[in-house]
């Protein structure tokens, strides 16, 4: 295949993915920012949180939160678990990465607060072990997910879920729905 019909058919793959989420999950993304948004009303703060790519993108969330993405307005209240290289290997080492994100929503979260779990399978242990102990301490879960959800699908108060199975495609929509998530936040603030 020739490298200009690669680009065309990464771009079209990942097209075709974000225009199935216009179809049938428009309510899930809307329910996830009304979540945030009445959240960070209530004084709380977004903890997010993922593996990779989902790390990265965890704290791109927190950026455009405690910034801003479009608008100029107060900076809100957000954490990306993932940015602290300390706290992640001091708890990786001392109790395991399984409790990476459980731990630091231990220390952090409180209730009220949203957790928003970022992973392209929805099988991460960590991720889920999160999830776990931020329903156990009153937090609102939001999970942003690939495949068919796996467990974090199952575990979290709001799933949107990324009907793809290529990790690359599946970040790709996840980004436009982070960013669409800012967008719906930021729209009351100013």
């Amino acid at each position: 295949m020739r490298e200009a019909d690669v680009v065309r058919a990464a771009l079209a793959e990942a097209a075709a993915l974000i225009g199935a989420l216009a179809v049938d999950r428009v309510e899930p993304i809307v329910q996830a920012a009304g979540a945030i948004r009445v959240a960070l009303e209530r004084g709380g703060t977004v903890l997010a949180f993922g593996n990779g790519g989902s790390a990265a993108d965890a704290g791109h969330l927190a950026a455009e939160l405690v910034g801003r993405f479009r608008r100029e307005r107060a900076g809100l209240p957000a954490i990306a678990l993932t940015a602290d290289a300390a706290v992640v290997t001091s708890i990786a080492n001392d109790y395991g990465f399984d409790r990476v994100f459980a731990r630091q929503i231990e220390a952090l979260g409180r209730a009220g607060d949203v957790a928003v779990a970022l992973t392209t399978t929805g099988a991460s242990a960590n991720v889920n072990r999160g999830v776990d102990a931020a329903r156990q301490r009153g937090l609102v879960t939001i999970g942003l997910t690939g495949r068919d959800g796996g467990e974090t699908g199952r575990l979290v108060d709001l799933h949107v879920n990324i009907p793809g199975a290529d990790t690359a495609r599946v970040q790709e929509a996840q980004r436009v729905v982070l960013h669409v998530l800012c967008d719906l936040v930021e729209r009351d603030r100013g």
